[in-house]
């Protein structure tokens, strides 16, 4: 057994796990990719998401990821994981972009966006140039939010809210609408400084439909409609405690999450 402390001056932040093995005579790679710690005491405490696949270009990309937290590579193109801080900050950026693009084309923007916190001021300015296209926003951010939402003619269109429950939200889940096209990037970072320029991160895409049309609409969508454990942000940086209306049904996320999972995940 090799133990590499990663390199010096970036701490290695990204959840990654990669098994090879030789099956009938070719090399095949096993992967987990994941948004929490491989921590047997945080795992019962946190809320987390991963991914086990065996696609031979996401195994190229975590070959080349070990290489280059052992020294071995420099290699700056990945072809589907967005790594920092290599190519992370560049690559999400354009995906912020390129939302902003399409709702200028009339294809109807939306970014729903869940992290820890949301800190970097180049981030947060182009979130703010999104909602002033138009672009829908819908920010999960459990901790600190240096974003205002709702500020007339700045951001109109970004809605934040808080979840605070029995675990500790700890996934990062990142959804773009891209014209009808969507795309789900899940892992280890937070829209901070820290993780995108002086960590060694990674969000990685989830490529199967089935895939994304669940985190949307049976993860994220459950987020969402948490009326019990959410806070909305107000524009002066206040949160007020959401309300259950007359009429309306409880939902807290969590519940419904542990629920789902004692029914098999249905």
């Amino acid at each position: 057994m090799h133990v590499v402390y990663g390199l010096v001056g970036l701490k290695t932040h990204c959840k990654v796990t990669m098994v090879v093995r030789r099956e009938e005579g070719a090399i095949r790679r096993y992967l987990h990719l994941a948004t929490g710690n491989y921590n047997v005491v945080t795992a019962r405490l946190y809320t987390d998401i991963g991914m086990l696949t065996c696609d031979a270009e996401l195994g190229a990309d975590v070959t080349d990821l070990f290489n280059y937290l052992t020294g071995y590579s420099a290699k700056r193109n990945y072809a589907k994981l967005l790594v920092s801080p290599v190519n992370l900050r560049e690559r999400f950026e354009a995906l912020i972009q390129r939302e902003i693009n399409h709702q200028i084309k009339g294809k109807s923007g939306h970014l729903i966006l869940k992290m820890n916190a949301l800190v970097d001021y180049k981030i947060i300015r182009l979130l703010y140039q999104a909602s002033q296209a138009g672009v829908k926003i819908d920010l999960l951010v459990r901790g600190i939010c240096c974003l205002r939402p709702g500020l007339p003619g700045v951001s109109d269109n970004i809605k934040v809210t808080s979840i605070v429950g029995r675990f500790l939200e700890h996934s990062r889940i990142y959804y773009f609408h891209n014209g009808g096209e969507e795309e789900i990037y899940m892992g280890s970072a937070d829209l901070m400084p820290r993780n995108l320029d002086r960590r060694v991160e990674v969000l990685f895409p989830l490529e199967d439909a089935e895939m994304i049309r669940y985190a949307k609409e049976q993860i994220l969508a459950a987020y969402m409609a948490d009326n019990v454990k959410s806070r909305e942000m107000r524009s002066d940086g206040t949160y007020v405690r959401k309300r259950v209306g007359r009429g309306t049904s409880a939902v807290s996320v969590q519940s419904v999450l542990i629920e789902r999972a004692k029914s098999g995940g249905r």
